[in-house]
């Protein structure tokens, strides 16, 4: 089968690679509906990440499982199945407390770039719909899979209540995905931080009621001079550079949450500037398993589009193409068809 393989910075081929099979009796084979480009996996793209031999890339995924393992219990072939990025038991101590991104099992998802994925610990991962989806909702259920569910865990973190002033750094996918986690809590008023003007647009119709365009101390002023001084009542980080770790603090207001859930590149942490900001830090690689089952109903009952981030659809064979445009910001995501 034809897959996506990442040889070394801006080196990303789609190529002959072997069909997956179980190697685990808690494997599942998944025939994707569609797969995905993600904004972290520009990091290895552009060489900020370490290639030292070639890697088999994506780790969004949805489609219809083919084949499980002999232990796997929940999951049955001819299912459609969305699955987290982070693989997981959901039975250990942390599953059970909410984190199953720490998972005492936790594996990363890969190869997902492809017609087939194996998917270890099926049974913990995996999360059936009841039936089989329309295609015009695929998009948003292969949302849930990573950008969405990791959005919705910024807002989380933050603790978004409802009433609440939210400022969202970042306006890629996952800042996006922020916006309309942080609508759907029930926020009073959302500060979307972006100078793009495609992406201002979505983040409006997302749930957005002001954009800041400027960056560094200028948008922090902006969002002060917008909350009379106050800041955030909860701010999203969705970057993970020094640059929107330090505006996301300044951001936020004496007692504020900022969910952090850009994958830190550069970030260093002054404790004195910390100690006397009084504002909490919650993040790390969402728990994207934990929100799965609501995220799916929200988009299986139509409540949500989250698959309005994915602006550019290729097929596999040029998933080349789908890596420059988001790496020239001509897309904010691209969709892969299978």
């Amino acid at each position: 089968m034809l897959g996506t393989m990442l040889h070394g910075p801006r080196d990303v081929r789609c190529e002959e690679m072997p069909e997956p099979a179980i190697r685990l009796p808690t494997d599942a084979i998944i025939r994707l509906s569609a797969s995905c480009i993600c904004g972290s996996d520009l990091w290895p793209y552009r060489g900020l990440n370490a290639v030292t031999a070639p890697l088999a890339m994506g780790h969004e995924y949805c489609g219809i499982v083919e084949e499980v393992g002999a232990a796997v219990t929940t999951i049955r072939p001819g299912q459609f199945v969305v699955g987290s990025f982070c693989l997981s038991d959901n039975t250990c101590p942390h599953c059970r407390f909410g984190f199953p991104s720490s998972c005492a099992q936790r594996e990363f998802m890969t190869g997902a770039q492809a017609p087939l994925a194996r998917v270890p610990l099926a049974d913990g991962t995996l999360v059936a719909t009841p039936g089989l989806p329309d295609d015009a909702l695929i998009p948003g259920l292969l949302a849930a899979s990573d950008v969405l569910g990791t959005g919705w865990y910024a807002a989380d973190a933050a603790r978004v209540r409802p009433g609440a002033t939210v400022v969202v750094v970042g306006d890629g996918a996952v800042g996006l995905m922020g916006v309309l986690a942080a609508s759907q809590m029930g926020a009073g008023r959302i500060i979307a931080m972006s100078r793009h003007k495609a992406r201002q647009d979505l983040a409006q119709e997302f749930g957005a009621t002001d954009i800041v365009a400027a960056r560094g101390e200028a948008g922090v002023a902006q969002v002060r001079a917008l909350t009379r001084g106050i800041g955030g009542d909860a701010v999203l980080e969705c970057v993970g550079t020094a640059e929107s770790m330090a505006q996301a603090l300044q951001c936020a207001r004496p007692g504020a949450m900022i969910g952090c859930v850009g994958v830190p590149h550069g970030v260093a942490l002054d404790g004195q500037s910390l100690f006397f900001a009084q504002a909490g830090i919650m993040g790390g690689p969402a728990p994207v398993r934990r929100f799965l089952p609501h995220l799916m109903s929200l988009v299986l009952e139509r409540r949500i589009d989250p698959g309005r981030v994915f602006d550019l659809t290729v097929p596999l064979a040029d998933v080349a193409e789908g890596y420059r445009a988001m790496d020239e910001r001509r897309a904010i995501k691209t969709l892969l068809r299978m």
